[in-house]
């Protein structure tokens, strides 16, 4: 078995998700930020490239404005940031879209992505999936990344549910999705995480229901 190599993506672990309309809603920042840092420290400590992103609606925007105080990376983050790291803003849902990260992932002759932050239910489910196409195994670590309410003409659905059905979602199929806890120990033994598949998940999915 050949050892993953990894690299970290951070996405948008920006003060926009701390407070206001987007405010993290599951699992809450509170619990999320640690795991994020964690992981960080995991990553810089074994020598794995760390990418952090940062989100721009462009100047003057209701949000992610990057003239504004809340277009900023979390300090937790921040204070940890290395020449190494990867810097990138991004406009688009998908770390990848209209960025050079696909290329920087080569060059480091990475292999599985490991995502971090958020959210949820728009860049790291974006990331996710179009990382399949650009033929890279992605990690999504589910107690580091978080969701927030929706509501629209569709219906409404709280940050849990929409948080626990997307985890459920990539790990049938775009990604091996597991805690922080569970990453460090696959880091440390180079060691891929358990992955699942979209046949087992429908056949457990069927039993189930």
């Amino acid at each position: 078995m050949t050892s993953p190599r990894r690299a970290l993506v951070v996405i948008d672990v920006q003060q926009e998700y701390f407070g206001g309309p987007l405010e993290i809603g599951y699992p809450a920042h509170s619990d999320s930020l640690p795991r994020i840092v964690g992981a960080i420290d995991a990553a810089n400590a074994a020598g794995v490239p760390v990418a952090v992103i940062q989100h721009t609606a462009g100047a003057g925007a209701p949000v992610f404005d990057p003239e504004g105080p809340r277009f900023a990376l979390h300090p937790a983050v921040e204070e940890r940031r290395t020449d190494r790291w990867k810097s990138v803003v991004k406009r688009f849902g998908s770390v990848y879209a209209d960025t050079d990260v696909a290329q920087w992932l080569q060059e480091q002759q990475v292999d599985t992505v490991t995502l971090v932050g958020y959210m949820t239910n728009n860049c790291v489910l974006a990331s996710a999936v179009e990382g399949e196409g650009l033929g890279l195994k992605t990690e999504v670590l589910a107690d580091a990344t978080g969701a927030v309410h929706l509501a629209n003409h569709v219906g409404a659905v709280d940050a849990q549910t929409v948080h626990t059905t997307l985890m459920t979602l990539l790990a049938s199929n775009w990604a091996a999705v597991g805690a922080v806890e569970e990453w460090v120990a696959a880091l440390e033994a180079g060691e891929p995480m358990r992955r699942s598949d979209l046949g087992s998940s429908a056949v457990a999915g069927a039993q189930q229901h």
